[in-house]
C-alpha cells in the first residue's frame, strides 16, 4: 500500500489486451520490488477542455436529472468508489491512476453558460459532484467548482452538491444566499465515525469529526444539509449506522440516505484486495454478506436493486436505517427547490424573475 492512497495497485483496465502479474522468480526480486516502492505518489493534474459539461441521467434510482462533474478521478482515494471504472475509458488504471491522475475540466463554467444559453433549455434537478467529489483537494488551487457555482448563482439555477470535503465551506458566500431562495442544498457523506478506519477507507477525505463540523457550519449558515451514509459495508462500517445518523442529526443534518456497497468492474478486485489486506479475519464473511444482498453475485447492476440490494439482509439494513432516521428526526423528506427562478446567462443580473414566466415550479432533490 502507498502512504496516503487508497490503493497502490495500478490495476489494468478491463479494456487492456495484455494482463501482467508480478511473480517471485526465486531470487527475492518480488519482495525487493515491494520494499522499493516510493513512500508516496504525487498527484498529476491533466487539464482538459470539454465540449460539454452537463450530463443527463436516465436511471430511476437517482432523483436528479442533470449533473456537473468538474473533475474525473478523485484524490480522496476511497477504495469503494463506484466511479473508479470510469478511468478505464481514459486508458488509465481505475486503481492508483484514479487517485493520482486527476482530469480537471478547466472550461467547465464556460460550457455551463453555453448549455444554459441554448434555445429551449429547461431547468431541471441538477447535482454537482455526483461521480467524483467536486471539492477534492485539487479544488483548493484550481477553483473550478467555485466557477461552476458562480454560474449557477448568476443564473438562479437550482442545484445540490454532495461531498465528503470541508472545502465546501469556502463557498458558503454563494451557497447561503441561494439556499435562502430555495435554490441550493448540500449533502455530506459520512461513512464512519472511526478516524482509524477512515484513514484506510478514504485516506485523503476530511476526517469524520471535521465532516460533522462542516454539517454544523452549513446548517448554521441556513443551508439545508443532509447526510449520506454510503456505502454500507457489512461488518466494516455497517455496525455504526445508527451512531452516524445520530451524530449527523446532532450536528444539524435534517435528512439522510444510504446506499449499500457496490462493486462494479475493477472496483471488485480492488476492494477485495483491500479487504484481505486490512481485515483478513473477516474478509470472507464480508463478501458472503455482500453476495447475500446481490443475488449470489459480487455486484448487481440492475436498476431498482443496485442501490439497495435485495434479500433479508438488505431488508434489515433498510429497516434499521428508517427506524434510526425517524428516531433522530432525519426523515427522508426531499428539500423543496424552486425551478422557476432560472434566468439564461444573457438575462442573468436583470430584473427578470420567476413571475415573468408564470408561477414558480417546485421540485424536490434527494
Amino acid at each position: 500500500m502507498l502512504r496516503g492512497r487508497g490503493t497502490g495497485w495500478a490495476i489494468a483496465t478491463r479494456f487492456a489486451l495484455d494482463q501482467r502479474e508480478a511473480i517471485d522468480d526465486g531470487w527475492g526480486s518480488l519482495e525487493q520490488a515491494v520494499d522499493e516502492q516510493p513512500a508516496g505518489q504525487p498527484t498529476q493534474i491533466i487539464e482538459e477542455r470539454v465540449k460539454r459539461i452537463l450530463s443527463s441521467n436516465d436511471s430511476p434510482d437517482i432523483s436528479f436529472d442533470l449533473s456537473v462533474n468538474p473533475y474525473r478521478g478523485c484524490e480522496h482515494g476511497c477504495i469503494y468508489c463506484y466511479a473508479r471504472p470510469t478511468h478505464s475509458y481514459l486508458n488509465l488504471s481505475p486503481g492508483l491512476d484514479f487517485e493520482t491522475r486527476i482530469v480537471a475540466k478547466v472550461n467547465a463554467a464556460e460550457q455551463l453558460r453555453v448549455a444554459f444559453s441554448r434555445r429551449g433549455y429547461q431547468p431541471a434537478l441538477l447535482n454537482v459532484g455526483s461521480i467524483t467529489d467536486a471539492y477534492q483537494p485539487v479544488e483548493r488551487k484550481l477553483r473550478i467548482t467555485r466557477s461552476v457555482v458562480e454560474v449557477l448563482s448568476e443564473c438562479s439555477h437550482l442545484f445540490s452538491v454532495i461531498t465528503k470535503s470541508s472545502g465546501i465551506e469556502r463557498d458558503i458566500d454563494l451557497l447561503a444566499p441561494m439556499a435562502a431562495r430555495q435554490l441550493a442544498a448540500a449533502y455530506v457523506s459520512i461513512t464512519t465515525l472511526d478516524p482509524a478506519l477512515a484513514r484506510i477507507l478514504e485516506p485523503r477525505a476530511a476526517a469524520p469529526e471535521r465532516r460533522l463540523r462542516t454539517i454544523r457550519t452549513l446548517s448554521d449558515a441556513g443551508i439545508p444539509v443532509g447526510v449520506n451514509v454510503s456505502p454500507i459495508i457489512p461488518f466494516i462500517n455497517e455496525p455504526e449506522l445508527e451512531r452516524i445518523l445520530e451524530a449527523a442529526a446532532q450536528a444539524g443534518a435534517t435528512s439522510a440516505f444510504c446506499v449499500v456497497l457496490r462493486l462494479p468492474w475493477e472496483v471488485n478486485p480492488l476492494f477485495q484486495h483491500w479487504l484481505e489486506t486490512h481485515f483478513p479475519d473477516r474478509a470472507r464473511r464480508v463478501m458472503a454478506r455482500v453476495r447475500d444482498m446481490r443475488g449470489g453475485k459480487d455486484n448487481d447492476a440492475q436498476f431498482g436493486s443496485r442501490m439497495t440490494g435485495q434479500g433479508i439482509w438488505a431488508d434489515l439494513i433498510r429497516q434499521r436505517f428508517r427506524k434510526a432516521a425517524a428516531r433522530f428526526g432525519l426523515v427522508r423528506q426531499r428539500v423543496e427547490l424552486d425551478l422557476g427562478q432560472f434566468q439564461p446567462p444573457m438575462r442573468a443580473g436583470t430584473a427578470a424573475t420567476a413571475s415573468d414566466t408564470g408561477a414558480p415550479q417546485q421540485a424536490s432533490l434527494f
